[in-house]
C-alpha cells in the first residue's frame, strides 16, 4: 500500500470525525458492562473555545476514550449553561446596537430575543470542540434551560424552601452596577489598589467646632445616618449624644457609641451608612437607625444626592471633593492601599445594597459535602486544594440566589398582597394559585397573582448537572439515572472549585445521597511564557482553532499536554505544538519506512530476533507506567511515557535494529511482528492523538467497514524481564559509546571498526549482534583491552577501547591526550594549594570542603586514566 509522503491532517481530521459521528461511536446507553461517566463542565452559551476549554477538554476527551478502549461503557454528556449574566448583556448589547432599549421591551418579547441569540449563537463552541476531537455523546446534548433542566431546577428550588432551606430576606448583598444585579460572595474578586482617604469635616449641632470623619467613599455621605465613637474613646467623650452636621447635605444625625469602632483608625471617628455597608447596617439594627439609600441600580446617585443625582458615583466622587475643598469641610487627603470587590462576571466595582432577596442555607447542606472530600469519599487531586475546600466549606456563608436579570429561570413565587409573607412558592402559576387561595382563604384569580421578576442564579442550575443531565430530579428511579451515577471523573478549574464542584457535591447528598464523582482533576491556569494568565485584553492568547489549522490537533493536543500537571499552571509556549506536530511526522515517516520495505520469507536475524524480545519486554514496562500515571492522573506522565516508547524505543532502536541492508527485503516474520507492534502503538496513541492513530491504524491492514480503533482493546500491563532490559541498556550504552567516538573522530560510519571489551560480561550475550550491527563492527573481542593506541569510552561500569586503524592520526589525539593531561595536572594543582591550607579547611563550611576534595579525587582520577592511555599509545 502506497503512503503518501506528508499526512494530510486536515482531511483526515474531516474524515474520521464523521466516521465516528456516523457510526455511533461515541453514543452510550445502559446495558451489562460498567459505566464510565464525564459531565463535561458546561461552557457558556456566549462562549467560543479558548486556551483553558482546549486544556480541560483534552484532558476529558484521553480519558474518556481510554476508558472506552478499557471495555467500559464510556458516556461523556455535552451541554452548555445559558450563563445569565454573560448572555443578557450580550443581548442588551446587540438590542442597543439596533436601537432598541431593553426597558421598551416586556419581559416575554426580551426572552424572544435572548432564545433568539442564543439558536444562533450557542452551538459555536460545541462545534469547535467536535473540532477538537472530543468523543461526546451527542445525542446527549444538554442545556441548562430546556425543558428537562428548567423543570428540575425549579422542582428543586419548591422542595428546598418548603424544607425551610430557601427563605426570602431583607439583608446587604453584593450589587453589580453594570449588570444591575446582586452577586454571591463566591463571585466578588478582591482586589488590592491605590486609593484615597478623604477626611471629611463635620460640623457638631449648635456649635462652632468640628469633628473629622475618615472615609474612602465620601459620595456616599449622602447616605449617613449617624456618626459613631467608640465609648471609650475620651477624646470625644464631650460629644456624647450631641449631634453633628452632614456636609453638603446638611441634616443632622445623632452621634452614638458602639464598640466595633477602632481607636486606631482614622481619627476614631466612623460615619455610619447603614445602606451602603455591611458593618454600618450590623451597627444601625443594634442603634435603630434610618436607611437612606443614595444609589440608583445602575450606580448613578439618586435624589438623595440633591444636585449630584443622575452622576455616575465615581464621578461624583471627583467632584464632591471640589465642592468640600471650596467649603472648608475637607481636612487632608491621604493615600490609602485598600481591597476592593470587584464583579467575577463585569469587573464592576461592587457597591453593597440593601434587598430583599432569596438565599438558600447552607451550613446543613454543606457537612455531607465536607466530610466527602476530607475522607477523600470525592478525591480532589491534587490534593493540595483540599484545605481550600475545608475553609470554605466550614466558612460557607447563605447563598443569595435570585438575580435582577430576565434571561434564566424565573423565581417560581407568586405575590398577591403588600406584605412581606404574602406569597406563595410552587412549579406553576396553577399550584401557586391553589396555594394563595388555600393560604388566604378567599376566592383569589390568576389575575390576583405576580409572579417574582427576578431570575436564579446560574449556578442554581449547573449545581444540578451530574443529576439533572440524567433526568434524576424529575424522574430520580429511572434507568439511566440508575445507571450512570455517580459519575466517575469530573475535570475542571480550580477557580470554580466553590461555585459549581462543591455545590454539585452538596446536590449530591442532598438528592441522590451519594457523591456526584468520585475525582475532581483541577487543570492549571495556562499561562504564557511570561507567566501570564492568557487574556483577550493581554493579547497574549492563542486561537486554538488557528493553532490546530497550522499544527494539526493532535500536534496541538499533544502540546498542551505535555505541560499540564493537574493542578499546576501550564507554561504554553506555541513551540509546543511544534514538538506535537514533529511527533506525529516522526511517527508517519515510521509508516513509510516501515511500509516501504520489501518482503521475503525467511528467519528473522540474530540482531531482530533479539530486538523482539527486547521491544516486547519494553512494552510491558511502558505499559505499566502508562496505566500508574493514568492511576495518579498524572495524564502528561503519561503522554510522556507513551512519547518515549514511540520516539525513542520503537522508532530510534527497534526500527534500527530491523532495518535490513540498503536493497534488501525484510523477512516476513519480523514485518509482521513491527506492523503488529505499530498497531498497537496506535493503540496506546488514540486518547492522546486520535486522529493520525486512526488513521494509521486503517493503514496497516485491511478493515471493515464499520472497524474502528476507539473500541479496540487497552493493552493489558504485564510484569517485565528486569534482567533483559538491563542487558538492553547495557547494549545501548555501548552502541551510543561507538556512534559518540565515531562522530567525535570523523570515523565514517560505513568503515567496520573492531571493539575490544575488558570482560566477557561487558557485552550482554542477548544482543551481541545487536551491538554489531548498530555500531557496524567487524569484530567484538574480550582480550587485550586497554593495550595499544585508540580510544576509550565508559559503557556503563566498562571501558571500552577502538583500536586505532590506519586511518586514525595517532599522534594527534596523543597531543590532545597531553593538552587535557596538563590542563587536569593545573586544576589539580589549585585545589590542592585552596585543601593545603588550613584557615579555608577549617573556617569554610563541610559542604564546600567537601565538594573540594570530590574536585580533587575526580582529577587525580583522570590523571591516572590519561597517563594509561599514554602509556598504551607508546
Amino acid at each position: 500500500m502506497s503512503i503518501s509522503a506528508n499526512f494530510e491532517y486536515k482531511e483526515a481530521e474531516q474524515k474520521w470525525y464523521q466516521y465516528w459521528l456516523e457510526n455511533k461511536f461515541f453514543e452510550s446507553t445502559p446495558d451489562e458492562r460498567k459505566p464510565y461517566t464525564i459531565v463535561i463542565p458546561p461552557p457558556n452559551v456566549t462562549g467560543v473555545l479558548h486556551m483553558g476549554h482546549m486544556l480541560n477538554n483534552t484532558l476529558q476527551d484521553v480519558i474518556i476514550r481510554r476508558a472506552r478502549m478499557r471495555g467500559y461503557n464510556a458516556c461523556w454528556v455535552p451541554g452548555t449553561d445559558h450563563a445569565s449574566i454573560a448572555t443578557e448583556a450580550k443581548v442588551v448589547a446587540k438590542l442597543k446596537a439596533e436601537g432598541i432599549n431593553k426597558d421598551s421591551l416586556t419581559r416575554d418579547e426580551f426572552l424572544e430575543h435572548a432564545w433568539e441569540w442564543t439558536h444562533k449563537h450557542g452551538g459555536i463552541i460545541l462545534d469547535q470542540l467536535k473540532r477538537l476531537g472530543a468523543s461526546c455523546d451527542w445525542s446527549r446534548e444538554a442545556f441548562t434551560m430546556d425543558e428537562i433542566r428548567s423543570e428540575s431546577v425549579i422542582k428543586v428550588f419548591v422542595d428546598l424552601y418548603n424544607k425551610g432551606l430557601i427563605y426570602r430576606g431583607y439583608r446587604m448583598v453584593n450589587w453589580d452596577p453594570e449588570a444591575k444585579t446582586t452577586l454571591s460572595d463566591e463571585e466578588v474578586i478582591h482586589k488590592d489598589v491605590n486609593a484615597k482617604l478623604y477626611y471629611l469635616k463635620y460640623k457638631i449641632e449648635g456649635s462652632e467646632e468640628f469633628i473629622t470623619v475618615a472615609t474612602t467613599r465620601p459620595e456616599t455621605i449622602f447616605g449617613d445616618t449617624a456618626v459613631c465613637i467608640n465609648p471609650a474613646d475620651e477624646r470625644y467623650s464631650h460629644l456624647k449624644g450631641k449631634k453633628v452636621i452632614v456636609p453638603i447635605a446638611n441634616r443632622a444625625v445623632p452621634i452614638i457609641e458602639d464598640d466595633y469602632v477602632d481607636l486606631e483608625f482614622g481619627t476614631g471617628c466612623l460615619k455610619i451608612t447603614p445602606a451602603h455597608d455591611i458593618n454600618d447596617k450590623a451597627i444601625g439594627d443594634r442603634h435603630n437607625l434610618n436607611v437612606i439609600d443614595s444609589l440608583n441600580d445602575d450606580g448613578t446617585l439618586n435624589d438623595h444626592a440633591m444636585h449630584y443625582a443622575g452622576k455616575d458615583r465615581f464621578v461624583v466622587r471627583k467632584e464632591i471633593f471640589k465642592e468640600l475643598e471650596e467649603k472648608d469641610l475637607l481636612a487632608k487627603v491621604e493615600d490609602y492601599n485598600t481591597s476592593v470587590g470587584t464583579s467575577e462576571r463585569t469587573g464592576a466595582v461592587i457597591e453593597p445594597r440593601l434587598s430583599d432577596q432569596w438565599f438558600l442555607k447552607m451550613k446543613e447542606i454543606a457537612k455531607p459535602a465536607l466530610d466527602s472530600v476530607m475522607s477523600d469519599e470525592v478525591q480532589l487531586i491534587p490534593e493540595k486544594f483540599k484545605n481550600t475546600y475545608r475553609h470554605w466549606m466550614e466558612n460557607v456563608h447563605d447563598w443569595n440566589i435570585s438575580r435582577q436579570l430576565w434571561w434564566g429561570h424565573q423565581i417560581p413565587a407568586w405575590f398577591y398582597g403588600n406584605g412581606k409573607e404574602d406569597f406563595v412558592v410552587a412549579e406553576n402559576a396553577d399550584e401557586a394559585l391553589k396555594l394563595a387561595q388555600e393560604k388566604t382563604g378567599k376566592a383569589l384569580t390568576a389575575e390576583d397573582l405576580s409572579q417574582d421578576k427576578d431570575a436564579l442564579d446560574t449556578w442554581f442550575s449547573s449545581w444540578l448537572w451530574p443529576i439533572s443531565v440524567f433526568d434524576g430530579i424529575r424522574n430520580p428511579d429511572n434507568e439511566e439515572i440508575n445507571y450512570y451515577y455517580p459519575t466517575q471523573d469530573l475535570i475542571t478549574a480550580p477557580e470554580i472549585l466553590f461555585f459549581w464542584v462543591g455545590r454539585m457535591v452538596m446536590a449530591g447528598y442532598e438528592y441522590r445521597k451519594e457523591r456526584p464523582f468520585s475525582n475532581v482533576y483541577l487543570t492549571g491556569i495556562v499561562r504564557d511564557k511570561q507567566g501570564r494568565k492568557m487574556s483577550k485584553s493581554l493579547g497574549n492568547s492563542p486561537d486554538p482553532i488557528s493553532l490546530m489549522e497550522k499544527y494539526s490537533t493532535d500536534g496541538v493536543r499533544v502540546g498542551m499536554l505535555l505541560t499540564s500537571p493537574a493542578g499546576n499552571d501550564l507554561p504554553f509556549d506555541e513551540d509546543l505544538c511544534v514538538q506535537g506536530r514533529n511527533f506525529s511526522n516522526k511517527i508517519w515517516n515510521a509508516l513509510r519506512l516501515v511500509k516501504g520495505w520489501e518482503v521475503a520469507d525467511g528467519e528473522p536475524t540474530e540482531a531482530a530476533a533479539s530486538a523482539i524480545k527486547w521491544l516486547d519486554e519494553r512494552f510491558k514496562k511502558t505499559m505499566v507506567s502508562i496505566d500508574e500515571s493514568f492511576e495518579k492522573y498524572r495524564i502528561s506522565e503519561a503522554l510522556m511515557s507513551t512519547y518515549k516508547f514511540v520516539w525513542d524505543d520503537f522508532c530510534s532502536w527497534y526500527l534500527e535494529a530491523i532495518k535490513p541492508a540498503f536493497g534488501e527485503p525484510i523477512d516476513r516474520k519480523t514485518l509482521e511482528v513491527t506492523l503488529d507492534y505499530f498497531e498497537r502503538i496506535t493503540v496506546i496513541l488514540h486518547p492522546f492523538m486520535p486522529f493520525i492513530s486512526e488513521e494509521i491504524w486503517h493503514l496497516i491492514k485491511e478493515r471493515k467497514e464499520g472497524e474502528t480503533l476507539c473500541l479496540q482493546a487497552w493493552p493489558e500491563a504485564a510484569e517485565s524481564d528486569e534482567a533483559l532490559l538491563s542487558d538492553f541498556d547495557q547494549a545501548a550504552a555501548v552502541v551510543n559509546g561507538i556512534r559518540n567516538i565515531r562522530a567525535s573522530k570523523n570515523i565514517s560510519f560505513k568503515d567496520q571498526i573492531e571493539l575490544v571489551a575488558p570482560a566477557a560480561d561487558a557485552i550482554p550475550t542477548a544482543f551481541e549482534k545487536l551491538i554489531v550491527k548498530l555500531g557496524n563492527l567487524s569484530s567484538i573481542a574480550t582480550e587485550g583491552a586497554g593495550d595499544g593506541p585508540g580510544f576509550t569510552f565508559l559503557a556503563g561500569k566498562y571501558e571500552m577501547l577502538i583500536p586505532a586503524g590506519d586511518a586514525i592520526d595517532v599522534e594527534a589525539e596523543k597531543e590532545k591526550l597531553r593538552a587535557d593531561l596538563e590542563y587536569q595536572q593545573g586544576f589539580l594543582k589549585s585545589v590542592s594549594k585552596k585543601l593545603s591550607n588550613e584557615r579555608f579547611v577549617s573556617g569554610a563550611p563541610a559542604a564546600v570542603v567537601d565538594g573540594e576534595r570530590k574536585k580533587q579525587a575526580d582529577a587525580e582520577a583522570k590523571i591516572k586514566a590519561l597517563e594509561e592511555r599514554l602509556a598504551a599509545m607508546s
